[in-house]
């Protein structure tokens, strides 16, 4: 397993298995790009300050969703890793 960035240990909580959010995509199974590209599409359908939980399995999915973050402002507010799977809470900037 790869290491988890930082930036993501400091925004690991579980309430992000049971945040109230606007989406949901669930990108299990889908390997590098296709979790972050599905995210990108499910955002665009966002309202500034909507949440979008993303649930992974692409282990790649962590690097990438903390350089989509820092390349286009948009902010993970939290993260979690439960029996293999990641979940992202993004909220749409």
């Amino acid at each position: 397993m790869s290491e988890i960035p930082q930036a993501l240990i400091a925004l690991a909580n579980a309430s992000v298995l049971t945040q109230r959010v606007t989406a949901e995509m669930d990108a299990r199974g889908l390997r590098c790009p296709l979790p972050l590209l599905k995210a990108k599409q499910a955002l665009r359908e966002l309202a500034a300050g909507e949440l979008l939980r993303v649930l992974a399995t692409d282990v790649g999915s962590l690097k990438d969703f903390v350089s989509f973050a820092q390349i286009t402002g948009q902010v993970i507010q939290g993260f979690y890793v439960q029996d293999g799977v990641y979940y992202y809470l993004i909220c749409k900037q």
